[in-house]
């Protein structure tokens, strides 16, 4: 027969076992914590004469989120507000998607944005940003004294420290006195409104280097080119890149648009490391080809919204916080088979 002394003694051993006693070197956290919701018993008091609280158990780090996480929040870099604008010699080759997706990745970075469609004739940057119905006035309304520009300007839903502003409406004339100048009492009003000068002011300029060309990139004192790996963008890129040198805009980053990693490794396509090399300008991103781009357009919801995140849409968020710390990214060549290689548009 067990007597009642023993019992006791098997107990106190067992809770001394459970319970680290005052002084005693702190045991390895498990491997393998368990998960379920079993709650320790309390211990009694004579166990931990000298200490006040009870030990807690450790702490293990929580599970990220996302693969792709900064652990700080990007530094703007340069006096604002910067004033951007997204060019190309060519259509179609991205420059209103560069826009829409830098855009609202900056105002998620909590900096404060406006777009400025610049495209008079055809303007499509409310369209891509889903802003279409709410826009009654317009920039030409402003200049003419039909209302305020904070009337003008549209204000996204989603992120309020980013707005839009459209210079006129699709089927209206543009006046013979507007031009850069207008532009440039524009971007200066933006600069002295009463709630605040913007972080960042994009321009979304037309294709061409004619006279809306000109008026786009008279204000801006940045540039971000975007081109594809084809002969006749990379031309036209060529041609834009000394213009803008001309307007005295020497800030001038390259985003390469719609790259393909198997035609590069077919060597059906240029690699982004030899567009810099022909363009030689620093660059700021590279976007993979992604068909979500066209779903995304046609919804007027932007990639980099989209839950889970794409790679173009990762890609853009990449290129957004290089341009807030003025950074740029380095193309790196990866052989696969002796005397070939390819280049891939993913860099530091």
């Amino acid at each position: 027969m067990v007597s009642s002394v023993s019992v006791s003694h098997t107990l106190s051993s067992a809770m001394l076992s459970l319970y680290r006693l005052p002084g005693a070197p702190t045991a390895k956290p498990p491997l393998f914590p368990s998960t379920s919701t079993f709650t320790q018993p309390t211990p009694p008091a004579f166990l931990f004469p000298h200490s006040k609280t009870l030990p807690k158990p450790p702490k293990f780090p929580k599970s990220p989120n996302a693969l792709l996480q900064w652990n700080r929040k990007p530094q703007l870099s340069g006096e604002t507000p910067r004033v951007v604008v997204v060019t190309s010699g060519k259509g179609g080759v991205g420059k209103t998607t560069t826009t829409a997706n830098i855009g609202l990745s900056l105002a998620r970075l909590d900096f404060s944005v406006v777009a400025i469609d610049a495209d008079v004739g055809l303007r499509n940057l409310d369209l891509l940003l889903g802003l279409e119905n709410r826009v009654n006035y317009t920039a030409l309304e402003v200049l003419n004294g039909d209302c305020r520009l904070d009337q003008a300007l549209v204000r996204d839903k989603r992120w309020s420290n980013f707005e839009l502003l459209c210079i006129s409406k699709p089927r209206s004339k543009l006046p013979l006195g507007f031009g850069g100048k207008a532009l440039i009492w524009l971007v200066d009003a933006l600069k002295s409104r009463t709630e605040g000068c913007p972080d960042f002011i994009l321009i979304d300029c037309p294709a061409g280097i004619d006279a809306g060309f000109i008026t786009a990139i008279t204000p801006a004192n940045e540039a971000i080119l975007i081109t594809t790996p084809d002969i006749t963008a990379l031309r036209d890129a060529d041609r834009v890149t000394g213009l803008l040198e001309c307007d005295g805009i020497r800030d001038i980053k390259m985003i390469v648009n719609r790259v393909r990693t198997d035609m590069i490794k077919g060597e059906d396509m240029m690699s982004v490391l030899d567009v810099q090399e022909m363009l030689g300008l620093p660059l700021l991103g590279a976007i993979p080809e992604d068909s979500e781009v066209i779903r995304s357009t046609n919804r007027g919801y932007p990639l980099v919204l989209n839950k889970p995140p794409t790679l173009a849409g990762l890609a853009f968020e990449q290129a957004a916080w290089r341009l807030v710390e003025q950074d740029t990214m380095q193309a790196v060549m990866v052989e696969e088979e002796p005397k070939r290689g390819f280049f891939s548009f993913f860099g530091g």
